[in-house]
């Protein structure tokens, strides 16, 4: 902005949007000093690099307001774990299973951890067959966006929910 301009020469455009031509450095800090203006680089990369004159603190406020709308229309999708034993019993397992098809139901994505511990890494296809059973117990409201994946000692899987056409 201003001074911080290196360039000999730069194509400005004014106020109005009206391109002024490609003026030297100086000339077009002048000229944006006469309207009590700024001169900011918009695209140093082109050839010859474009400068506009602007109020920077109205176009400061303007990019913050956009930031600040884009941030609000974000959606961020909630991603809820649930952890499972390779020796479950058909209550827990039933229990997990209908928490997981709520949040799913919310549009929530749910991570799905099986810790293995001592002996247990012998049998990681016990293990294997739970992650599967429960997967497909959630089937129809889910689809699985990471199948399942050993990490050390954690088997994990994330669902996330269907989508409605």
């Amino acid at each position: 902005m201003n001074e911080n301009i290196r360039f000999k020469e730069v194509l400005v455009i004014n106020a109005n949007g009206e391109q002024l031509g490609i003026l030297l450095r100086n000339e077009a800090l002048n000229a944006a000093y006469d309207q009590g203006l700024d001169l900011l680089c918009v695209a140093p990369n082109a050839t010859p690099p474009v400068c506009r004159i602007l109020d920077y603190g109205k176009y400061r406020f303007a990019q913050q307001k956009k930031m600040k709308e884009a941030k609000k229309n974000q959606h961020v999708t909630e991603v809820k774990p649930i952890r499972l034993s390779p020796v479950i019993d058909v209550g827990d397992f039933k229990t997990k299973s209908s928490q997981a098809r709520k949040w799913l139901e919310d549009g929530k994505k749910v991570k799905i951890d099986m810790r293995f511990r001592g002996r247990m890494m012998t049998r990681q296809d016990v293990g294997k067959r739970v992650m599967d059973d429960f997967v497909e117990a959630l089937s129809d409201v889910s689809n699985v966006e990471k199948q399942p994946l050993f990490e050390g000692n954690t088997m994990s899987c994330v669902l996330s929910p269907k989508r409605n056409k």
